[in-house]
């Protein structure tokens, strides 16, 4: 099962030199029958890329809450065992926890199919984004469309060997 995980670029390098994401439980965003309802596709490639933005939405708010975390969005793509994710059955269709899932235990870097990063060019969205997430929250309309402006920056793919030059 592919799951995508939430990080900072922190968070990142903390995964990178540690060789696991962890520890457990790990909260990450896959395709789980409340994400296929919400999103009305049978198409696998659709639903992960709704899992991944899911994850990078998640990725903004640990941004939002670290004043000094570069302002990047950063999300890992994991292949787990079947049944090593697991949807929380009292949030199954409650809009903020679509596609969260739990991973009970740490999880080899090396299980990692990717890396998902913002290119250095949305840094300013998403700066702009952390700051109005909270008033976005309460049901701001302009902070809810400086939030979408970094939801449309489209997160760069990189493979894992590629880390420490992201990191650098």
């Amino acid at each position: 099962m592919r799951v995508y995980v939430p990080l900072t670029l922190s968070g990142l390098a903390a995964v990178h030199g540690a060789g696991e994401i962890g520890p457990g439980p790990l909260t990450a965003y896959a395709v789980t029958p409340g994400l296929r309802e919400w999103y009305v596709s049978d198409d696998i490639e659709e639903l992960e890329y709704a899992a991944l933005n899911r994850a990078a939405a998640a990725s903004l708010r640990l941004i939002a809450a670290k004043p000094d975390e570069p302002r990047r969005r950063v999300v890992v793509a994991l292949d787990v065992p079947d049944g090593a994710a697991v949807a929380d059955p009292d949030h199954v269709l409650d809009a903020a926890s679509l596609g969260e899932v739990r991973i009970a235990d740490a999880v080899a870097l090396s299980k990692a199919a990717a890396v998902h990063v913002d290119a250095d060019d949305a840094e300013k969205d998403v700066a702009a984004a952390a700051s109005a997430l909270g008033a976005a929250d309460l049901g701001d309309d302009d902070a809810r469309f400086t939030v979408d402006g970094a939801e449309d920056h489209e997160l760069l793919w990189f493979g894992i060997q590629e880390i420490p030059g992201l990191l650098a």
